[in-house]
């Protein structure tokens, strides 16, 4: 489970801050709102809490209110808005650049067998590099494996959108432990649909019908915007499957 304390902009964080992981071979996985300046400065960019989990080896900055910003590894969903000889330009955010997808980027693709994708496709992506002095570079594999893991393109289905802090509570491997969550789980006992999380804040359910579906995105709406706990939650989700 991570622990907080809170943080302003511009702080350096010191090395009792940071995790200890119980390899020191680890690295230091750096999330959202902290900066490194080689060779081991940390320095924090946004104002929240500064969430560090030990046993991840993670450190980051929860910021429900603020603007996504892409940093690398992250998943995230984005919707192509065109596309050029090698590349699919695509929207993270409203406020960002586009991300750049090369044509390539999907496992087991090649110059004649490849995803054609066309404006307003939804596709489920990783970020590979993101830098505020260029535009970020998303691909639809695991860099590590060359599998695509679930990513690629999002066919069918609705996007709802949530606070980042709640997107973050639900790519935890353990949605009730580490993050507060039955949500999905419980109606997921009722219902059928498939989920994919974007670290920037949505959300793209596909259930069986459109009723299911706008069910499974009220309920996670519901949560996020009243800050449900686990028992609210489960009322909810028994009042919500009544109605279908």
């Amino acid at each position: 489970m991570a622990t907080q304390t809170f943080v302003m902009p511009g702080e350096v964080l010191s090395e009792d801050v940071l995790p200890a992981p119980s390899n020191p071979s680890a690295p230091l996985k750096l999330g959202p709102g902290l900066r490194h300046t080689p060779p081991s400065t940390v320095t924090t960019t946004l104002a929240g809490p500064l969430c560090v989990d030990r046993k991840k080896n993670a450190i980051w900055i929860e910021n429900n209110s603020g603007r996504y910003i892409p940093q690398t590894n992250d998943v995230v969903i984005a919707t192509v808005h065109h596309s050029s000889t090698d590349w699919y330009h695509c929207s993270i955010t409203p406020h960002t650049a586009f991300a750049q997808l090369p044509q390539l980027a999907f496992e087991g693709a090649t110059k004649r067998a490849r995803p054609q994708l066309s404006s307003g496709s939804l596709i489920y992506a990783r970020v590979l590099s993101a830098s505020k002095h260029f535009d970020s570079e998303i691909v639809c594999y695991n860099p590590s494996t060359g599998k695509s893991e679930g990513m690629g393109e999002l066919k069918g289905g609705m996007v709802f959108n949530v606070s980042l802090g709640m997107a973050r509570r639900l790519l935890f491997n353990k949605q009730r432990d580490e993050g507060g969550l039955v949500v999905l789980d419980d109606i997921a006992e009722q219902v059928a649909f498939e989920v994919a999380v974007g670290r920037n804040g949505k959300v793209w359910i596909k259930a069986n019908g459109v009723k299911e579906t706008l069910l499974v995105g009220k309920a996670l709406q519901d949560t996020d915007r009243e800050a449900l706990k686990i028992d609210e939650q489960r009322k909810l989700v028994k009042k919500l499957l009544r109605h279908i």
